[in-house]
């Protein structure tokens, strides 16, 4: 994403409208207002500053005024591609900002769900899935490799299990954050 759809979509029911798109896979204004408790003229409003900016796309399905929204292929945000706009006092630092502590209570909030319900699914889910913590001692140019080795295998994974019956979709959150945060580099 680029610094329009960064602040485009720091807006609270933009990144909502967003999220259910991505679970549900597809919907028109009208089925998202209701899910989300909004009206379908704000939806609509929102859903299209989304596509502006590439975030949403219409699937072509729909008929008339009814138009069927698609998340994009890719929404992800790589703050290293900004690494050039992330000024302090710049918007788009502010919506970035915003946006981070969003997905960071996104996560927090599904991840809790999946913790409430995960005794219901068999032992080969409970034991695939979780959340791991590792400590690694690495440079900046150190963590941007191991960052990009990381998203190849997600990239690899990313429809590995389309068409089975046994497949699940799974979300993943890598976050990278330095554990003395106290010791900033000079450099």
């Amino acid at each position: 994403m680029d610094s329009a759809a960064i602040r485009t979509l720091a807006h609270p029911l933009r990144s909502r409208l967003l999220t259910a798109l991505r679970e549900a896979g597809s919907a028109t204004a009208t089925n998202l207002a209701r899910e989300l408790g909004t009206n379908s003229g704000a939806t609509s409003y929102h859903l299209r500053r989304l596509a502006d900016v590439g975030l949403i796309v219409d699937s072509g399905r729909g008929d008339g005024k009814r138009r069927v929204w698609a998340p994009a292929e890719v929404t992800a945000v790589d703050p290293r591609d900004l690494a050039g706009s992330m000024d302090p006092d710049a918007d788009v630092s502010t919506a970035m900002g915003w946006l981070e502590r969003d997905w960071l209570r996104h996560f927090a909030e599904k991840f809790g769900r999946w913790l409430d319900v995960r005794t219901s699914w068999p032992q080969r889910w409970q034991r695939s899935t979780g959340m791991n913590d590792y400590l690694v001692v690495v440079t900046a140019e150190q963590l941007d490799g191991l960052h990009a080795e990381i998203e190849s295998v997600l990239e690899r994974y990313r429809r590995a299990g389309a068409g089975s019956p046994e497949a699940n979709r799974v979300a993943t959150y890598v976050s990278f954050y330095p554990v003395d945060m106290e010791q900033v580099p000079r450099r």
